[in-house]
């Protein structure tokens, strides 16, 4: 097997096909790959914290992504990285293997409803190909911008969790590429157990090529939305539990309020509506909005500004009209509608912080996070409260039956010894954070709120001897 420096020596200059990017070096004679002009360059998440220096490598097909993943030589731990939409550094290490390149649509079932793609493609290229058929993706996150390689390894969820699981309970098979150079097809029938260590193992297992993903019908790309005031934390839970049959929800929250308006949110229920007039053709959406040209500057961003907006938010939601049709894309993406919005927050970035706790404790748990939150004056404007159903059998899947709470917080010194006291919180009441939004959880967290870390080290074990695949993640909670 060839070493990193044996391919490299090969290479000669090639510009990107990608305007405004600097990469070069591709090899003539196969195509191997893409790499970066620099030494190394630097990387964050969308959190923009932490920041490293990297070297990022583009293989353009399976072939030049096992030549890289199997030579001896390394320049040290590498991990996939899809678009980078991750928060914190779950995506970043020595070695980031992009699957920019691989980006092909690979079959198309009409009678199954399966659409078989590259783990490159993102969640609004699938949606491109899927709505004029009728389809839609079954699990949506908040940004259309995911690759599927980043949903299938933080298994990620959405506004319907309580209802339709996570995006991995509708993956029919994966194919996945091992630290050996091995290509495996992994289903819950196929190779179970490194699926269900592979969804949710935030690309610790190994590199995922392709995936066939299970649609669901619509009628129209329209959504019929309702929202419902609610005066405290107390009130939203009640609303969450009468409206559970609905098929998706999701309450914002003013994280600010305090006393007997403490929680006090508005709830959003949404319906697929049936085809009514052309404005519900179906027909992808692509909206495009303002960018944010730069850093927010950072003293800005205070509990009283975020407390006025807060309050005028609740303020408004309870006079506005409580039912509405909205477009797919408004509804499951609102914050995609702002280029860079990452940048709100200032430039020392953010880091968001989620957790999930079981029903029976919740309400208490989570009315203490708030208290915390409130007292701190580390309010978000972005607070999201959401209810779960049962977890799935992925061993580091962040869902279990309860309810989730998201915050963001800009980025300073005064945040962490909070977001420490909210751990104890999160621990205390049999809860867990998300892999996916986590920066900064200590080893000792991760292992006391994932009851199958071992059974997944020991597969890892297995199946990656030598630790290829690392990110700063699994160094930091001892996933190695």
């Amino acid at each position: 097997m060839e070493s990193l420096g044996d391919i490299e020596n090969q290479c000669v200059g090639v510009e990107s096909p990608e305007p405004g990017c600097r990469y070069g070096k591709v090899l003539t004679a196969t195509n191997y790959y893409f790499r970066s002009q620099d030494s190394s360059m630097k990387v964050h998440g969308w959190g923009r914290y932490p920041e490293v220096s990297a070297e990022l490598l583009e293989p353009v097909d399976a072939k030049a992504l096992t030549k890289i993943v199997t030579a001896k030589k390394k320049a040290g731990a590498m991990i996939a990285r899809g678009a980078g939409r991750s928060y914190g550094d779950s995506s970043l290490s020595d070695v980031l293997v992009s699957s920019r390149l691989l980006d092909s649509f690979l079959g198309l079932d009409e009678e199954s409803m399966t659409i078989r793609c590259s783990a490159g493609i993102s969640l609004d290229s699938v949606l491109k190909v899927c709505i004029p058929r009728g389809w839609f993706l079954p699990v949506l996150p908040g940004s259309k911008f995911v690759s599927v390689g980043g949903a299938i390894a933080a298994d990620i969820h959405g506004k319907n969790h309580h209802l339709d699981g996570c995006f991995c309970d509708h993956v029919v098979e994966l194919t996945l590429l091992l630290a050996s150079g091995e290509i495996l097809s992994c289903s819950p029938g196929l190779n179970a157990e490194l699926f269900h260590a592979t969804c949710g193992g935030m690309g610790l297992t190994g590199f995922v090529l392709d995936a066939t993903i299970r649609c669901q019908r619509i009628t129209s790309v329209a959504i019929t939305q309702q929202s419902l005031p609610a005066k405290n934390l107390s009130e939203c839970f009640e609303l969450l539990a009468a409206n559970a049959d609905s098929k998706y929800s999701v309450a914002w929250l003013d994280c600010l309020a305090t006393g007997d308006s403490l929680g006090r949110s508005v709830l959003y229920l949404g319906e697929h509506a049936d085809a009514a007039d052309k404005r519900t053709e179906l027909k992808h959406n692509t909206r495009i909005g303002p960018a944010v040209p730069f850093d927010t500057p950072g003293f800005l961003i205070n509990k009283f500004t975020m407390g006025i907006f807060n309050s005028s938010y609740f303020n408004l939601k309870q006079r506005s009209r409580r039912q509405s049709t909205i477009n797919y894309d408004a509804y499951f993406f609102p914050l995609d509608h702002i280029g860079n919005w990452n940048r709100l927050n200032g430039s020392r970035g953010f880091l968001q912080y989620q957790f999930v706790l079981p029903s029976a404790s919740a309400l208490e748990g989570i009315g203490q996070v708030l208290n915390k939150v409130s007292k701190a004056g580390k309010g978000s404007f972005l607070s999201v409260l959401k209810k779960f159903g049962e977890e799935n059998k992925n061993l580091l899947s962040f869902p279990r039956e309860g309810y989730t709470l998201t915050l963001d917080f800009k980025r300073e010194k005064s945040l962490f010894p909070l977001l420490d006291e909210l751990d104890e919180i999160v621990l205390a009441h049999s809860g867990r954070i998300y892999l996916a939004k986590d920066a900064r959880m200590s080893e000792s967290v991760f292992k006391a709120s994932y009851p199958e870390w071992e059974k997944f080290l020991q597969l890892k074990a297995k199946h990656d001897p030598a630790g290829v695949f690392s990110s700063l993640q699994s160094a930091r909670i001892g996933l190695r």
